[in-house]
């Protein structure tokens, strides 16, 4: 029977626009609204605000309004937008709220030219906030079209952390304007800070020579917040949990792990091979006795500049320990967590580490004089081993990062061959801003791992060009800019031929300058995985690479991911523990691990490693929902999963777009019609990664799959036409690109185009079978069984079914279970089979997934 409440995705034109309507003065009074077709789009926002308005007198007041409203009604942005029906404007009493539906230049122009105009005029003390983000139509009392939404709500935030005269943005906004020259040089990050009912924003300050406010907030001083994991976009607003309530989060977790070990004890899965128990933290008896964590350095002076030095400083010394294969020394990414804990509990780092010894030391700087205190403690005693000051001028600062390398390694009575001493005395770069920008791109890479990683990638792209626009021969600066231009080409943001030559040209001018450099031969292994899927030759640049950089994790992981590529699970297993040893705080390394663990069907061991990532970045929203998709893809438990999203939303409602992929398949798999329609308003209009396969899905994708789901017919023909368009697009530009192959044919067999289907099903896994990916192979034999049983083929689905159930990374049974992808094939007693050999044992007196 055909479904009688027809699924209505959001609308899918003009995803970017911000406003449709006009100001709210102009407008005629519309007609209320259809309660499903409520519109949440985009707005750029500028939230003003007269500082001291509640202490004027009546009239004053009144005059001052009138008096701001003649100004901000003079400005070009504002005349411009106004009169293209692009703004709208809304009066707050003591201020007005400015919604641009342009672009994120337009609220800042605008403010620009206010500032300047207020500066003319005098008498106004005015503080603004920009922000870029949800807003939606609504009828107000009065009948005429509004606007509210968490857009406004958040400028307001940003705006009220200002003082007089500033303009702040939030980091959201001015990471869509960095990258312009214009602008960029007009940011100054100030932080995250706690705002109004706990929310945390993350706020930039923007001023010129003739607008703005040079100076930080005075407000800001007292609520900055620091400690949160680098996933969470700080800028929009969030429950901040109390300490009861984090070690509430903690101990369900734990309790979660717990679980699984007392209902799933960890077993040699038939596919997956014996492999090794999840990496845990070591004991202090296992701990090596040459083994050192390098802390990041305190900064003794207010310039941010020594700040970089400070950071330069540890990061070179670690960088020179870690070339000596006679140590075991921590990698940066696991010891940089350490920056902002003041008193810090050595015995519990070094623990946690897994070392022996601990660096720590500070940097002053004086003019042109740079002072660095440096001491070496045993972490198991607190016992101070060493210590020296180094007084120098700010020129010998590379020569002091080598001295105190050399003197750690005597310490440690570390061997070092005639290699290792020699590059333990050759700096990066002598050029001390070339430092500072390749300090900063470092900044930016960390943030890779988000859901929004292009801007930052492409940030540090920026960086590291100008960064050896300075100084040529800065080889580190070369293999970071190379790895930036992959994963932008990986991850789907940039897939195309140009971005690899970009990744290409930059290693063949790195090869020039250090053709023996460990650096130079990670980022051609690299290139030869990304490019060709050589895993032979980026094998082999990995094991040069290890020669020279014996401590360095992402060789590991890199070679962890190549033979996770070829099947060999063992190995795989074994360098990403490796990995995971030299960087056991590395929040991406673990959840890497758990994801291979995952992928065999070794769900007790994965969510042991998720809990340990957890324990990294405890509310990361990925991790958590990742932790308790765990128990869905095990054995079909749809409650713990909802309730995991449904805690997660509670906590912050913003976080949609990052768990977008969890909250759409769990909706899905609910068959709910409610659910299904927030999980689409919360994909990005560009769409939705796949997190297990790095394939790019397109939004009307998921609006056809779900109205599909829902017998709506006529929606999902239209949403998989849209759909087909974007892939068309993609396999012509590509050919060879099996992920976009495989979408295609999905679509088509959507829309009925059986053979076409079927063929490009095929081509998919022509292009990429699983001798030649064991990891993304198996997805693709999944879609080819789907495509199959949408085409109408039963019998070929369920031979592709059982092979894709056969192999690592194949379907689960939870998704057999519970997706309506499958109903095509239900109650066939070849498909039933299927899904009981994937069931678990359930526990004594536990009841089976109905």
């Amino acid at each position: 029977m055909a479904n009688t409440h027809a699924f209505e995705p959001p609308p899918l034109e003009n995803e970017k626009a911000c406003l449709t309507v006009v100001r709210a003065d102009e407008a005629n009074a519309p007609t209320a609204p259809n309660d499903r077709e409520l519109k949440i789009e985009i707005g750029h926002v500028l939230f003003l605000d007269v500082v001291g308005y509640s202490k004027l007198l009546i009239h004053a007041q009144s005059e001052l309004l009138q008096q701001l409203n003649e100004i901000v009604r003079a400005t070009p942005q504002f005349r411009a937008a106004n009169a293209a029906g692009k703004l709208l404007r809304l009066p707050t009493g003591d201020g007005m709220v400015l919604v641009f539906r342009d672009s994120p230049e337009a609220p800042l122009r605008c403010a620009i030219e206010i500032g300047e105009a207020l500066r003319a005029h005098g008498g106004i003390e005015l503080r603004m906030g920009i922000h870029s983000g949800p807003v939606n139509e609504v009828i107000d009392v009065d009948g005429r079209a509004n606007v509210a939404g968490a857009g406004i709500n958040i400028a307001q935030r940003v705006m009220d952390c200002g003082d007089a005269g500033h303009i702040l943005l939030s980091k959201h906004v001015a990471e869509d304007l960095e990258h312009y020259v214009r602008w960029q040089p007009h940011l100054h990050p100030l932080g995250d800070y706690e705002a109004k009912h706990g929310a945390i924003i993350s706020v930039v300050n923007f001023f010129t020579e003739t607008a703005g406010n040079s100076a930080p907030p005075a407000k800001l001083a007292h609520s900055r917040v620091s400690g949160r994991s680098r996933r969470r976009r700080v800028d929009r607003p969030a429950s901040r949990p109390s300490t009861s309530f984090m070690s509430l989060l903690l101990t369900g977790v734990s309790l979660l792990a717990v679980i699984w070990f007392f209902t799933h004890p960890p077993s040699r899965d038939s596919r997956g091979g014996a492999g090794s128990a999840a990496p845990t933290v070591p004991s202090l008896a296992a701990i090596p006795e040459k083994s050192i964590a390098v802390l990041p350095f305190e900064n003794l002076s207010a310039a941010k500049e020594t700040a970089y030095f400070a950071d330069g400083i540890q990061d070179e010394i670690l960088t020179d320990l870690a070339k000596i294969a006679d140590l075991k020394v921590i990698s940066r990414t696991s010891v940089m967590q350490y920056k902002t804990i003041r008193a810090r509990n050595l015995r519990e780092i070094g623990r946690q580490l897994g070392v022996a010894h601990v660096l720590e030391g500070s940097v002053e700087q004086f003019g042109n004089r740079i002072r660095v205190n440096a001491q070496l403690i045993d972490a198991r005693t607190d016992a101070h081993l060493w210590a020296q000051v180094y007084d120098r001028d700010l020129k010998d600062i590379f020569a002091i990062q080598s001295e105190i390398a050399k003197a750690i390694a005597d310490q440690l009575q570390a061997k070092l061959s005639p290699r290792e001493k020699a590059a333990i005395r050759q700096a990066s770069t002598t050029d001390l801003v070339a430092e500072r920008l390749y300090r900063q791109a470092l900044e930016e890479s960390g943030l890779a791992s988000n859901p929004d990683a292009k801007a930052p990638l492409l940030k540090t792209v920026v960086l590291l060009e100008e960064a050896i626009a300075r100084d040529p021969h800065f080889i580190q600066a070369y293999g970071l800019l190379a790895t930036s231009h992959l994963d932008l080409y990986w991850e789907g943001f940039d897939h195309t031929p140009a971005r690899l030559a970009l990744a290409r040209t930059t290693i063949e001018q790195a090869e020039k300058i250090a053709p023996d450099a460990g650096s130079v031969h990670i980022v051609k292994g690299d290139y030869a995985y990304v490019a060709f899927r050589d895993y032979d030759t980026a094998q082999a640049e990995l094991l040069i690479a290890r020669k020279t950089m014996p401590n360095n994790a992402v060789i590991y992981i890199r070679s962890a991911t190549i033979e996770r590529r070829l099947g060999h699970w063992d190995a795989s297993l074994r360098d990403f523990e490796k990995g995971v040893s030299l960087d056991p705080r590395n929040f991406r390394y673990l959840i890497e691990t758990a994801f291979t663990y995952q992928v065999l069907r070794r769900f007790p061991e994965a969510a042991q490693t998720y809990t340990r990532a957890l324990s990294v970045a405890p509310q990361d929203y990925f991790a958590r929902t990742q932790l308790a998709e765990i128990e869905f893809f095990a054995r079909a438990d749809l409650p713990l999963w909802r309730a995991q999203i449904d805690r997660v939303l509670a906590e912050d409602p913003t976080s949609a777009t990052t768990i977008a992929n969890s909250l759409f398949n769990c909706a899905l798999a609910e068959r709910d019609r409610d659910a299904l329609r927030r999980a689409i308003e919360a994909i990005r209009p560009d769409g939705l990664r796949d997190p297990y396969n790095n394939s790019l899905y397109s939004r009307p994708w998921f609006i056809g799959l779900a109205a599909r789901a829902l017998g709506d017919a006529a929606g999902a023909k239209a949403a998989f036409t849209k759909a087909r368009a974007i892939e068309e697009k993609a396999v012509q530009a590509e050919p060879a690109y099996a992920a976009a192959w495989s979408r295609l044919g999905l679509i088509d067999a959507g829309l009925g185009r059986n053979n076409e289907a079927q063929r490009e099903g095929l081509r998919a896994c022509e292009l990429l079978p699983v001798a030649k990916d064991a990891l993304d192979g198996p997805s693709y034999i999944t879609n080819l069984a789907l495509i199959y049983a949408w085409t109408g083929e039963k019998d070929r689905a369920l031979d592709q079914l059982a092979r894709s159930a056969a192999l690592p990374g194949g379907i689960t049974y939870g998704e057999l279970k519970k997706m309506p992808q499958w109903d095509p094939l239900r109650g066939d007693p070849r498909f039933e089979k299927i899904v009981a050999s994937l069931e678990p044992a359930a526990p004594a007196g536990a009841k089976r997934a109905q």
